[in-house]
């Protein structure tokens, strides 16, 4: 007997409108969910009865699991709306002076070409960012906040280890092989023991570039809060690419993906590689017990990772693992109990993530992990934009860039299902 999911409680939560729209698209998936377990209950059954499900109970399974994909990204979509911050206008930012007198000056150049200031504060600083070296720092608040709304966008970014730098290339050494250890009595002699294996890892920042535009008429109003306008514009721009390098990226001119390191089979595991379990099915989960392959991969991570591991997969997969029940005929996906918490698989987080492949032969189209050991993102410190009022006009471009690199950082703390024979 399934259970039932009950509304969110929001009695405590303030009751604005973001917050209303955020716990009625709560209650809209919630429901949309309790549909998909009655259809899919009804199809199980047909297949007990008559071997094979009827077709229109089909085709109502495939439509309900599409309106909860949609329900989830509704939901998604309005719960980062509600917890986006308002960034602070140069007028009411009284509390660091050399933080307002960049952001009048940059507020400047953006709105009308003058970079006199900019030029100015920089040299103060000993700042080689300069027009010629490709653009002007923007200020830190909004540095901070992109890269905080990378982190709600990004979902590799989200459960990754992120690291700021003011180079081009983080290095770090790794034990591959610790030093040897033993006990030994008090008064006994202490042999010499070998010394750690150690390997380094390099993480260059690559640059990563967006490119809004603006019309003149934006610009010469006052009331629009430049800062705030030109966050907007390139989160999504950042976010999408840093979305497919973190997963696919093959090194070149961007972070290398966490599905591009070299793989084995988990048997065979050894440092540089990442350890696959097959379904032993091409292509597809097993006819029976389709779930057995999600527990061996569960345990294929060594304890010590999974007290923080998620599930990385994309909706398609996703929505082929929904239909999956124990033993006991409870469902191994249950949706979130709140509003603002993910949806869980087995217990464990499970994250969306659609650069990741789809259900086919010998691909890895499931990831299971602790990603904040596993896969390290680089920032390098600094966000810049060169103003371009030549290239489009009438619009004006603002050419913005940041370099960010990625890779795997622990090989051990990744496992992939490969849906292979």
């Amino acid at each position: 007997m399934t259970a039932h999911i009950s509304a969110p409680e929001t009695k405590a939560a303030p009751a604005g409108p973001a917050h209303r729209e955020v716990a009625d698209a709560f209650d809209d998936f919630a429901r949309t969910f309790d549909a998909f377990r009655q259809t899919n209950d009804e199809r199980l059954g047909e297949i007990e009865t008559r071997l094979q499900a009827d077709t229109l109970t089909e085709e109502k399974l495939a439509r309900i699991d599409h309106a909860l994909d949609e329900a989830k990204g509704r939901l998604d979509r309005l719960q980062l709306d509600s917890r986006r911050p308002v960034l602070p206008s140069p007028a009411r930012d009284r509390r660091d002076p050399a933080l307002l007198e960049h952001k009048v000056a940059f507020d400047l150049y953006v709105r009308a070409g003058e970079a006199a200031g900019l030029k100015a504060l920089e040299s103060k600083a000993l700042s080689a960012g300069s027009g010629p070296d490709g653009g002007y720092l923007v200020p830190e608040t909004v540095e901070k906040e992109v890269l905080t709304r990378l982190a709600d966008l990004s979902p590799i970014r989200a459960i990754a280890s992120v690291r700021t730098i003011s180079g081009g290339n983080y290095k770090r050494a790794v034990s591959i092989v610790g030093p040897a250890s033993g006990w030994v009595g008090e008064t006994a002699s202490r042999p010499q023991t070998a010394g750690p294996g150690l390997a380094e890892l390099s993480y260059p920042a690559m640059e990563l570039y967006a490119m809004p535009a603006a019309t003149q008429t934006l610009l010469d109003d006052a009331v629009v809060n430049i800062d705030q306008w030109l966050a907007d514009e390139v989160e999504t721009a950042f976010a999408a690419q840093e979305s497919t390098a973190f997963v696919n990226g093959d090194g070149v001119n961007k972070p290398k993906g966490f599905l591009q390191a070299a793989t084995v089979a988990d048997g065979l595991w050894e440092w540089g590689k990442l350890g696959f379990v097959a379904t032993g099915a091409a292509g597809a989960f097993p006819a029976a017990n389709p779930s057995d392959t999600l527990v061996d991969l569960v345990y294929a991570l060594k304890a010590g990772y999974r007290q923080n591991a998620a599930f990385v997969m994309n909706r398609r997969t996703q929505s082929a693992i929904r239909k999956f029940k124990d033993d006991g005929g409870t469902y191994l996906w249950q949706p979130p109990a709140t509003a603002g918490q993910p949806a869980t698989l087995m217990s464990f987080p499970v994250v969306e993530a659609e650069d990741m492949p789809d259900i086919g032969a010998n691909s890895l189209a499931v990831a299971f992990g602790d990603f904040r050991r596993g896969y390290l993102v680089v920032d390098r410190a600094g966000i810049r934009v060169l103003r371009d009022p030549y290239s489009a006009k009438p619009y004006v471009l603002f050419y913005t860039t940041k370099r960010v690199g990625g890779g795997v950082q622990d090989f051990a703390a990744i496992k992939l299902l490969k849906f292979a024979a």
